[in-house]
């Protein structure tokens, strides 16, 4: 097994892979990156058991039948020793005769690499009896952008690590929780023939989607099957995920649709308020208070220190006084994603969840459960 390629078409390809790869795995081979090389075309495959990150690259020249062939490579010292050559000389790699090692040679600059055999490399997943669709990718990164934020890490509640995608017939709707906050973001869709589905998708994989998609209206191809996901970026790039065999909450009865005590207010003053009041709060609870009175929204907090912080806001309220606490990071997390001007605060009273909408736009949701102070 041979090829050529320089530096700079192989590099980013390869931090992709790369990216889904653990470099502390209990097994071995799954620390490693799977490369094949066919006549035409070199591929670069990462996976952790869970999600694997696939790419294709064009080779300038054919190479004859000799050339062709596959391996594993580290994938952190293979990455680090690419990143480290010079980005205008040719990287050349050769599989040894024995299959044990890799040469990599560029410029003046030669590195050997152990392998492990690719007939032990995860195979690739394919999808059976799946529902496909498309989406921009601008439409899905943002989505995605506007819900991830509220999953949850780690929790033993395991079907909140990760994100809710919920195939309706007319609505494609991502929703994430930890239990105390929720993000919901939804888009017109046409479901055509398909049976509506939903589906959670791991934390990581939707991390590292994320990191791929571009503000493009190139298409991303999505097909869903019983147990995985799949998102064909473009010709040669594609994630595949297992899906987390578990079922998502009842989000909409979170929703507080009933909440009529409205604040309106400047998203940059809020977030200006909510970060100067948070400097004396409780460093582990987060906790803040906001005092609600007409057209005026007052932020306090205090310390076990006997330090206190009180920082009044202008809003647009015309209702009922109220006094209501909440984990500050939470509703900071909420004012990073928001995309206008404005955002609107609704509330039932003091016990009862904050529904937090942009204004103008009834298709992004965000709650965001009180706090006892």
């Amino acid at each position: 097994m041979y090829f050529e390629i320089s530096r700079k078409e192989l590099l980013n390809p390869l931090k992709t892979v790369a990216s889904v790869v653990e470099q502390k795995q209990t097994i071995p081979i799954l620390s490693n990156i799977l490369i094949r090389v066919e006549k035409d075309k070199l591929h670069l495959i990462g996976t952790d058991s869970e999600v694997e990150v696939s790419c294709a690259i064009p080779l300038e020249e054919s190479l004859d039948a000799s050339n062709v062939g596959e391996t594993t490579v580290p994938g952190r010292k293979f990455l680090d020793i690419i990143r480290n050559l010079d980005e205008k000389n040719t990287i050349q790699l050769r599989l040894s005769e024995d299959g044990n090692r890799v040469e990599v040679k560029s410029g003046k600059s030669r590195f050997t690499l152990s392998t492990l055999s690719a007939d032990d490399y995860p195979s690739s997943q394919s999808l059976d009896d799946e529902i496909t669709f498309n989406l921009s990718q601008r439409s899905l990164k943002d989505l995605i952008a506007q819900t991830s934020y509220a999953m949850a890490q780690n929790d033993a509640r395991y079907y909140l690590n990760g994100m809710c995608v919920h195939l309706m017939e007319e609505k494609f709707v991502m929703v994430s929780t930890d239990g105390h906050r929720l993000a919901l973001a939804e888009k017109s869709f046409d479901l055509q023939d398909h049976e509506p589905r939903q589906v959670i998708v791991p934390r990581k994989a939707i991390i590292e989607l994320m990191r791929m998609l571009e503000n493009s209206d190139d298409e991303v191809e999505i097909s869903i099957d019983e147990s995985h996901i799949q998102f064909k970026i473009s010709d040669s790039l594609t994630i595949t995920s297992k899906l987390i065999d578990g079922k998502f909450p009842d989000y909409y009865s979170v929703i507080p649709f009933q909440a009529n005590k409205i604040a309106t207010a400047d998203v940059g003053r809020l977030k200006t308020a909510l970060s100067q009041a948070s400097i004396l709060s409780n460093e582990k609870y987060r906790g803040i208070k906001l005092v609600l009175a007409k057209n005026r929204l007052t932020v306090t907090s205090s310390n076990p220190d006997q330090e206190e912080a009180e920082v009044e806001c202008e809003v647009d309220y015309d209702d009922d006084d109220l006094e209501i606490g909440f984990n500050v990071n939470y509703l900071q997390d909420v004012l990073s994603v928001v995309t206008t001007k404005e955002i609107e605060l609704r509330f039932s009273d003091s016990n009862s969840s904050c529904l937090l909408m942009q204004k103008d736009i009834d298709s992004v949701k965000f709650v965001v459960m009180p706090m006892r102070l």
